[in-house]
Parts: structure tokens; sequence; C-alpha cells
């Protein structure tokens, strides 16, 4: 997910230190009042433990050398209703970008800073290709129980934008996201803009993030996953790529499943 970060100018520390140390405080406070994610805990809904976190061995190329390093991203565990076991978990394209060692194990965790986290091996299954395309959907090499894990079912169609959104994921922010150690989400954020291809909204998220849920409710309460976090500027804007984009390249049991759901009910 990408940042939009400031670099302030020089300071007089000699004879500015307090002062310094003051507005430092004051935008510190001031940053975290008007944080208005909140940290996993036993009273957040049950369906957010879907959310996961995705590591990624990947290699880079810096001056003619392959540079190792690990991507740590956030994907979403998914279902059709009905389904007694989940083996399905969507993401962004470009937490995969460099994924390039099939020897090495991508892996999916679900509660990673719980006391019994559940790490299961991903593999690559569909992608967009590109930032204009920033979705992925990887198979679990271990099916998770339903009962055990409450997987998110599909948007059918695209988010209502007249209604609110929850959007989560591992931020990896030293405050609420806790550097990517706990699950934070924007619980009631707004969407700004949408079209076919992308969605924007006002809700904060950081690096690390990316991959995550963008959720919608239904009237009857359900939680259904209306897009994946593509990138923002950790602020007040927060892009995300709709379900409807990538519903066909789904897995077909699971892309049959979602068709389904969006054709409109007989007469």
């Amino acid at each position: 997910m990408t940042n939009i970060l400031g670099h302030p100018g020089e300071i007089a520390l000699h004879y500015h230190l307090p002062q310094a140390l003051l507005l430092l405080l004051l935008a510190t406070a001031t940053a975290a009042s008007e944080d208005s994610r909140l940290r996993y805990s036993q009273t957040s809904p049950d369906w957010l433990r879907a959310v996961g976190q995705l590591t990624v061995p990947s290699m880079r190329l810096e001056n003619g050398y392959a540079r190792h390093h690990t991507e740590r991203c956030s994907a979403t565990l998914v279902a059709a209703p009905g389904d007694a076991h989940a083996r399905v978990i969507v993401s962004a394209w470009h937490c995969l970008e460099f994924y390039r060692d099939l020897s090495q194990r991508i892996t999916f965790t679900l509660l990673p800073a719980s006391q019994a986290p559940r790490e299961i091996e991903a593999v690559r299954y569909a992608d967009g290709g590109s930032m204009a395309a920033d979705w992925a959907v990887l198979r679990l090499r271990q099916p998770v129980a339903i009962a055990e894990v409450p997987a998110l079912y599909l948007h059918p169609q695209q988010a209502d934008p007249a209604l609110p959104v929850v959007m989560a994921g591992y931020s990896r922010d030293a405050g609420t996201g806790s550097s990517g150690k706990d699950l934070s989400y924007d619980p009631a954020c707004r969407i700004t803009a949408a079209d076919s291809v992308s969605g924007d909204s006002d809700c904060r998220a950081y690096k690390g993030a990316s991959g995550g849920a963008v959720i919608q409710l239904t009237e009857a309460g359900t939680p259904l996953l209306s897009g994946v976090i593509s990138e923002g500027n950790s602020v007040d804007y927060s892009r995300y790529v709709p379900v409807s984009v990538f519903r066909q390249a789904l897995p077909p049991e699971l892309a049959a499943a979602v068709t389904a759901a969006a054709q409109p009910a007989p007469r």
C-alpha cells in the first residue's frame, strides 16, 4: 500500500528542543485522536477473523543484484453460502508482484497475534497482473472449517456508495496497527467515488493493509466482502478493487455461487 510521506525541515535542536518536543507531542496526540480505526478485540465483530496476514517471500533486482525480502500484506478468507470449509483467499496483485522462487512458501495466517494462530500455505491461482487490476486469488493447501473461522461471502454486485463500509487489514503503523501485529479496522467509513474498476474511500489504512478487506453489511447484517484494499495515503484516502472486477476469475465453484446470488429472484 503506497504512502505519502512528508519530510519536515531541519530544527535547530540546540535552541528549540523544548518547542520541538512540544510540537511533536501535540502532532502525535492530534493524529491519534483523529484515527478512527479500532484494534481487533473480543468485542469486535466475529467475522473480522476472516481477515488474515499474507507473507510473501519476494525477490527484486537492485543494481543488477537479486535482493530477497519479505512482503507482508493482508488477505481475506472467502466462501460460498452453505460451504462447510473455505479454501480460497483474496488479496492484492502488488503483494505478489515480486514472488519469483516457487520453492518458497506463501503463508496465510489467521489472527497472528492470538495464542493460537493458524498458518496455512497458499498457492497463487489468478491475479490482475498490474496496479490497474490490483487483485489476486490464492488457494489454500489446507481448508479452513467455517465453524472454526467464519469466512466472508462475496458481494454479488458492487458496494452501495450510500452505505458505510468497513476496511480491515494488518496496517504496519506504530499506533493502532501495532506495527502489523494486530488486525486494525476502520469501522464506518464512506465510499467517495466508484466506477466499474475501482472505488475510492475516506477509510484510513497503512502499509501492510494492502490486500485487506472492504466489507459492507446487508440490511440483515450479513457482512459481504465488497473489495480488496489497493493503495492510499494513510490519512483519509484508500482505493480498493471491487469484487465484481475479478468475480469470474475465482475458482469455478465459488464463481458460480456468486453469479447465482447476483441473479434477480424470480417473481
